[in-house]
């Protein structure tokens, strides 16, 4: 045979076989590409939508298009307490434990540092104490669980319901919250926190969330404890074997969950400029919303701040864009509409990419 008419089968078969992994590759390729951005492709979605949509009944937003000026910067008022939540529940979720309490610690941090305020106290003490009860609270649920073994969502479950009893006591009787009166008023001030105009329009709480939000993404990034959060949600056994503490770096992220609790409650407060036992009613399933359309695992091992964020930044556009669609009674089945649609994209994508 002539060696040049094989050297040119040859190389047309080695071409061949190079190729077909290439063209076999390319589902995969698409599948990862989705999975990668989708949630950015649902925000613009959203955005959109909404953009399109008449605002002018909501008292909030001024009459136009959803993507003017003030609108965004009532928006982002708005999102400070789901942004502040989101991505430190994203960490414990990705070490495969849940915190159901949020709402309830966010609550009682609102209505001690209203109570502190309102007994005199200025904002930096007020502060340093709720962050403290913050803190107590992450401690608390980080021993049931990892010390006691409760199961997470068991032991979480109670101290929600401890944490909303112990708020709503310390609310005086006959009063829906703690707030000022002609003889105690709550001081001018409190509001500053979270709406006198800093930078851009937007107040000092929500450049606290964004430099939270930060943090909490160098801290998977770079940090031995966001690898050692996805090690343990990834394979609790592997990790183990490589001596990994569990116990410590959980107990460590439940502390976390409960500091930014605590720095929601602050912000709610100041932007209600009273403390409401109630404040936080909803905000776990908001924040479980937020992160699971994020793209982590509720099983664990995967997930990624940024992505929650995004996804809780849909969450309250969709909150604040459904007060025009649908009547307030009908919001609740609604968002769990969405966190049933949630859960069923974030299952289909991990089954997907394993495929």
């Amino acid at each position: 045979m002539n060696p040049t008419v094989l050297s040119e089968n040859v190389n047309v078969k080695h071409v061949q076989e190079t190729s077909l992994p290439l063209r076999q590759n390319w589902p995969t390729v698409v599948k990862r590409t989705v999975k990668e951005y989708y949630i950015y492709f649902v925000l613009a979605f959203v955005v959109v939508v909404f953009s399109v949509a008449k605002l002018d009944e909501v008292a909030l937003f001024e009459r136009g298009h959803f993507l003017s000026p003030d609108n965004i910067i009532n928006l982002l008022r708005s999102a400070v307490p789901i942004l502040t939540l989101s991505g430190a529940f994203t960490l414990l979720m990705i070490s495969g434990y849940i915190d159901l309490s949020i709402g309830s610690a966010m609550s009682l941090s609102a209505v001690v540092f209203a109570l502190m305020v309102l007994s005199g106290f200025g904002f930096l003490f007020a502060l340093i104490v709720t962050l403290i009860v913050g803190i107590g609270m992450g401690i608390l649920n980080g021993y049931l669980v990892m010390k006691l073994r409760i199961t997470p969502v068991i032991a979480t479950l109670v101290t929600l319901s401890l944490y909303k009893g112990i708020a709503l006591l310390i609310v005086p009787d006959g009063l829906s919250a703690i707030k000022g009166n002609a003889e105690h008023p709550m001081p001018a001030w409190i509001n500053n926190y979270a709406r006198q105009d800093v930078l851009l329009g937007l107040p000092l709480a929500f450049y606290v969330a964004v430099l939270a939000i930060v943090a909490l993404i160098m801290v998977q990034k770079k940090t031995i404890l966001g690898k050692y959060a996805a090690a343990i949600g990834g394979n609790p056994t592997a990790a183990a074997l490589s001596g990994i503490n569990a116990v410590l770096i959980v107990w460590l992220l439940y502390i976390i969950v409960g500091f930014f609790a605590a720095l929601a409650g602050v912000a709610r407060a100041s932007f209600m400029s009273l403390g409401d036992p109630l404040s936080g009613d909803g905000m776990e399933l908001a924040v479980i919303i937020a992160v699971l359309l994020g793209g982590t695992a509720f099983s664990g091992g995967e997930g990624s701040v940024a992505k929650s964020v995004v996804g809780a930044m849909i969450i309250i556009s969709v909150t604040v864009g459904m007060l025009t669609v649908i009547p307030a009674y009908w919001q609740t089945f609604a968002m769990g509409s969405v966190l049933l649609i949630a859960a069923a994209l974030n299952h289909y994508l991990q089954e997907e990419l394993k495929t």
